[in-house]
């Protein structure tokens, strides 16, 4: 059961930003706290991909607060954060030997983090009178998320 639930949180986690499940997997994986060797997830836990995953999506925080990005309900940055859960959830469930179950959770809290934080970010820039900070607190949720998740 907890393999299903950290796979449903990291999909939530990159339904807030794409790529930040992912960067915690690949560091995860890196550090033996998931066994993905031998698998063909395997290239999460090599040396560099953590580096690698972990400047993408520092990347993507960055150009999330940028004035022309696109909603993320539009259909290919929804698609992308799906699969970006897909994928997380995949590496959580081969590690744990629940692969399927792991796609799925991971695919559905992908869905529901993209509306839940389409919707909250909305809500908490409209408290706030401004984005940047609703991006940022968006940004902090997902990054303790993904911690709790891998604990």
């Amino acid at each position: 059961m907890t393999v299903l639930i950290s796979a449903f949180v990291l999909g939530f986690v990159c339904g807030l930003r794409a790529l930040l499940g992912l960067a915690a997997v690949s560091w995860a994986a890196s550090g033996r706290q998931l066994q993905l060797q031998g698998t063909w997830l395997s290239f999460l836990g090599f040396r560099f991909t953590p580096y690698i995953t972990s400047l993408l999506s520092l990347g993507e925080i960055i150009n999330d607060k940028m004035p022309k990005t696109p909603s993320r309900l539009v259909p290919p940055q929804f698609i992308a954060r799906v699969v970006m859960g897909a994928l997380t959830g995949a590496a959580i469930g081969l590690s744990g030997g629940q692969f399927i179950m792991g796609i799925i959770a991971g695919i559905i809290g992908s869905v529901v983090g993209t509306l839940a934080g389409a919707k909250g970010r909305a809500l908490a820039a409209k408290l706030f009178g401004n984005d940047l900070p609703a991006a940022l607190l968006e940004d902090v949720i997902g990054i303790a998320l993904a911690f709790v998740a891998l604990r």
